[in-house]
C-alpha cells in the first residue's frame, strides 16, 4: 500500500493536464468525517512542530504553487492554522518592488526561507521566476533555463544546510476555477478576493499548464520534491496535504530538549 507521499509524488513527465483534479481518493465519502480528519492531522501537525520549535534542529519550508483559486490560502488556514504563532510564517509573494528588482530575483526569497525550528508557508515562490514571467515572454527560453539551474542549485543549498523542503502544485481544473471565480464575482464579501486581471490570466491556461509540468520535471528532486494535489475539492486537497506534512515530520522523530536536572532543586516562591 503506497504512502501518501507516494501516492500524489510528482513522477518523471509528469503532465499535470492528465492528473485527476477531482480525484478524492483519500476521502471516506462522508464530507464531514473528511474535514475531523483534516482537523486532527492538522492538530498533529501543530503537536509535533512545538517539538520542532524547541528542538531547533530543522526547518521546513513549504511552497504552494497553483493557478489562481486553487486554494493556497484556504490550505495555510486549514492545515497550519493549528501551529502556534511563534513557530510559523506565512510568506505571500507579490509582484516585486523597485528595491527587489534592484537585486537578483532569489534575493527576496532567500530572505523569507525559515530559521531553525521554524515552518514557513510559500503562498506562491521562487517559481512565480519561471511561471508568469515565461508565458508573457518576459523572459526567454534560455534565461528561463538558467533560472531553472538556479532554482535547483538554491532548493539543493537549503536542504545541505538543514531545511525540509516539500513543494505542492494544487492541481484544480478549469471548469472548477471558473466556479470559483463566478462565485467571487456574485458575493460582494469576496470582492476583496477578486482581481480582473484573474480573467486576463485565465486565457493563458494551456501555456500555464504546460510551463507548470516544465517546472516540476525541471525541479523535483528527492531532497525537494513536488507532489501533484488534486484540489477541485478543498477537503481532500488539505487531507493529502496535511497527510505528506505529517508523514514527513514524523520520519523526523523530533524530540524535546533534554531537561535541566538542577531546575528540580529550584524553589517557586
Amino acid at each position: 500500500m503506497p504512502s501518501v507521499q507516494q501516492q500524489f509524488r510528482a513522477t518523471k513527465k509528469q503532465k499535470v493536464v492528465d492528473a485527476d483534479a477531482g480525484d478524492k481518493s483519500l476521502s471516506s465519502g462522508d464530507k464531514a468525517q473528511d474535514k475531523l480528519q483534516v482537523d486532527a492531522l492538522a492538530q498533529r501537525i501543530a503537536e509535533l512542530q512545538d517539538v520542532l520549535y524547541a528542538q531547533r534542529k530543522h526547518k521546513i519550508l513549504i511552497v504552494l504553487q497553483g493557478m489562481d483559486t486553487s486554494g493556497k490560502d484556504g490550505t495555510v488556514r486549514g492545515v497550519f492554522g493549528k501551529i502556534d504563532p511563534l513557530g510559523v510564517r506565512s510568506v505571500a509573494f507579490k509582484g516585486p518592488t523597485a528595491v527587489e528588482k534592484d537585486h537578483d530575483y532569489l534575493w527576496r526569497v532567500h530572505q523569507q526561507v525559515p530559521g531553525a525550528g521554524e515552518f514557513t508557508i510559500f503562498n506562491r515562490s521562487h517559481y512565480e521566476d519561471v511561471l508568469i514571467t515565461r508565458v508573457h515572454d518576459w523572459i526567454d527560453e534560455k534565461e528561463c533555463a538558467r533560472r531553472y539551474e538556479h532554482i535547483r542549485n538554491f532548493e539543493k543549498m537549503l536542504a545541505e544546510t538543514g531545511t525540509i523542503v516539500l513543494k505542492f502544485f494544487l492541481h484544480i481544473s478549469a471548469a472548477e476555477q471558473k466556479k470559483r471565480l463566478e462565485e467571487r464575482i456574485a458575493d460582494p464579501d469576496k470582492h476583496w478576493k477578486f482581481d480582473p486581471a484573474d480573467l486576463e490570466e485565465r486565457k493563458f491556461w494551456d501555456a500555464y499548464q504546460d510551463l507548470y509540468a516544465k517546472a516540476i520535471n525541471e525541479t523535483d528532486a528527492d531532497h525537494a520534491p513536488w507532489y501533484v494535489i488534486p484540489a477541485d475539492s478543498k477537503t481532500h486537497r488539505n487531507l493529502a496535504i496535511a497527510s505528506i506534512v505529517l508523514e514527513t515530520l514524523e520520519k523526523l522523530k523530533p524530540v524535546y530538549p533534554a531537561g535541566n536536572p538542577a531546575y528540580a532543586k529550584l524553589k517557586v516562591v
